[in-house]
């Protein structure tokens, strides 16, 4: 029992001193089930798990809650149309909240979101809540609400 309990907390150790992904930091932040939920849906985990850098527009678990139980589930459900929606949250390359300007930025997805900066940075429809939630292959940015490509 000790010696499993020993090597218990050794893989505790190792697992907490190795560096946090996009994925791994929004899951242990709490607050983004739903999204975690729906980047497993997507088939989008293994993704964002690899070397970016990524700048990732968050919904919260609030910010889906927004969306219409009858929608989300529906998009849940297509696997193609949902990753547009999530891959449309995911800018490349690592983005901090001091290099932000306002204009057109392409997404992941292929689409441009627009950026706004005057009276709190906007991204399209949704408010920036929280800046740099620094991860290990890019940066999260913390929205209020789910975006949809244009």
């Amino acid at each position: 029992m000790k010696t499993f309990i020993a090597i218990s907390l050794l893989s505790l150790a190792a697992s907490a001193a190795q560096a946090k992904d996009i994925v791994d930091t929004a899951v242990a932040a709490g607050s983004f089930k739903t999204l975690a939920t729906a980047l497993q849906a997507a088939g989008l985990v293994d993704t964002l798990k690899g070397p970016g850098p990524f700048t990732v527009f968050a919904p919260t678990d609030a910010a889906f809650a927004k969306v219409p139980k009858a929608d989300l589930d529906a998009l849940l459900k297509d696997k193609a149309k949902l990753t547009a929606v999530l891959t449309y949250h995911v800018v490349p390359g690592k983005v901090m909240a001091k290099d932000v300007k306002s204009g057109k930025v392409k997404t992941v997805q292929g689409s441009e979101l627009t950026v706004s900066t005057s009276g709190g940075v906007m991204v399209d429809n949704a408010k920036v809540t929280a800046t740099d939630i620094a991860a290990d292959n890019g940066v999260i940015h913390v929205i209020d609400s789910v975006i949809m490509p244009k």
